[in-house]
């Protein structure tokens, strides 16, 4: 009897650890192309308040690979470089990007924050990556749309 209990144990941990690995690697390779900003939300109580739309011009583009992300961005009226390169892992819910390096600007952000985690809504063509706070309350989302 003590050694099915075991035995069933293991089958479930291992059939939970598989199911686990499956959901990331799924994420993980969904997320990989090129993608453009598509517009902004904000957030209150958990619950779009504003959605924000990209200007005349501003182009954001991100780029997966594997395991590494670049983006860039594009402001006419900016004269502001920003770009940043790095890893990323993407899990069921959640997308961490661990900046290396960037523009001069994107480095004065990387020298107090280099990690950026951010909860993860994702479909075939396209992904919201959301900041939340330390409670776990959504306030600002970026919204992505695939382009290639």
């Amino acid at each position: 009897m003590k050694l099915s209990l075991i035995t069933l144990i293991l089958l479930i941990s291992t059939v939970y650890s598989t199911n686990q690995t499956e959901i990331k690697q799924d994420n993980d390779v969904l997320i990989r192309g090129t993608w453009e900003l598509r517009d902004f939300y904000h957030y209150d109580e958990n619950e779009v308040v504003d959605t924000v739309a990209t200007t005349d011009g501003y182009r954001q583009i991100k780029m997966y690979t594997k395991d590494r992300v670049m983006w860039t961005r594009y402001v006419p009226k900016d004269s502001v470089e920003w770009f940043g390169y790095g890893s990323y892992v993407a899990s069921d819910d959640q997308l961490i990007e661990t900046l290396e390096y960037g523009s001069e600007s994107m480095m004065n952000v990387i020298d107090t924050l280099r990690i950026f985690t951010f909860e993860l809504q994702i479909s075939e063509n396209e992904y919201s990556q959301i900041t939340v706070d330390e409670e776990g309350n959504r306030i600002f989302s970026e919204n992505y749309k695939r382009i290639e």
